[in-house]
């Protein structure tokens, strides 16, 4: 084990009062819309990650890796850093085809289906659900600024898109899907 003294500790004692720094040092109220923001998409992350410890196909779990890597990039961006526009679109466009496939193969769906039918499947409902969230805490903070920049744009879009894919995701996984 390393020296303590060289050892940087994550309780900076910085947020004792309620509030936290933004990108550049800025600091606001843990409450703002745009740590909301960067919030939500964090703890949808953090769910897409359980969602993958659940899966054993590899191209899956490969596709969650790169959008937890995206949704840091988004985080970042959302925190008050530049954001890497085209990394994003491009996967964005991945996220489009993987749609599209998953609705060529699944069987057409006609009726509302419950959130279940196998661990795989549950985890990753849990994850578009947490990805809504995360999207409306981001709307709420893009509307919130003076102007929306194409960032802005791009986020809403992949994190739209996101909850489709969890969706077609949580059904090609399920064992069994159960209608309404």
């Amino acid at each position: 084990m390393g020296s303590l003294e060289s050892h940087m500790s994550i309780a900076t004692k910085t947020g004792d009062k309620g509030e936290t720094s933004l990108f550049g040092g800025k600091r606001v109220k843990k409450y703002d819309t745009q740590v909301e923001a960067y919030g939500g998409v964090d703890e949808a992350t953090c769910f897409i990650g359980s969602a993958h410890d659940a899966i054993s196909d590899p191209d899956v779990k490969q596709l969650l890796t790169d959008i937890q890597l995206n949704l840091y990039t988004i985080m970042a961006y959302l925190s008050g850093y530049k954001m890497d526009r085209e990394k994003v679109k491009k996967h964005l466009a991945v996220i489009e085809e993987e749609i599209v496939y998953l609705e060529k193969t699944l069987p057409k769906l006609i009726r509302f289906i419950l959130p279940q039918g196998s661990e795989a499947s549950s985890r990753l409902h849990i994850a578009r659900a947490m990805v809504r969230s995360a999207e409306r805490r981001v709307v709420t903070f893009v509307d919130s600024k003076d102007e929306q920049s194409e960032d802005d744009t791009v986020t809403l879009q992949y994190l739209n898109r996101l909850s489709d894919l969890f969706f077609m995701l949580g059904r090609k996984f399920a064992t069994k899907e159960k209608l309404t």
